[in-house]
């Protein structure tokens, strides 16, 4: 009964910042960010693991831009997102995977990020 909820998604202007929410239940795993363009295939974005050292991942693409980050005590991870362009608008999901595996697993229902000009 794993369920990932995401939120915080919205319209911004090119520059501007947001920060993603996703809540998660029924377990605790490894968490990535992943968005898809209109379209466009599904990429990476982030990912955080579930470790003590909670090691990070990103995509070149938003390097420098992003930051991925997880709240242990309330089962979330968030993604803030910096300097964005129109280039970052997508549907961004969560999903989760357990510790060594390469699949993701479990994925949220989406929220849409648009960034105009």
């Amino acid at each position: 009964q794993v369920q990932l909820v995401e939120s915080g998604g919205g319209l911004v202007q090119a520059g501007g910042s947001l920060r993603l929410s996703c809540a998660v239940s029924g377990g605790r795993f490894s968490m990535g960010w992943f968005r898809q363009a209109p379209g466009k295939e599904r990429e990476f974005v982030a990912s955080i693991t579930w470790t003590i050292t909670s090691n990070t991942q990103y995509a070149d693409s938003v390097k420098g831009r992003f930051t991925i980050s997880r709240d242990n005590a309330k089962n979330t991870v968030y993604l803030q997102m910096n300097s964005l362009t129109p280039e970052d608008t997508a549907v961004y999901y969560c999903a989760a995977r357990r510790p060594f595996s390469e699949r993701y697993e479990y994925w949220g229902q989406g929220t849409q990020v648009t960034v105009s000009s």
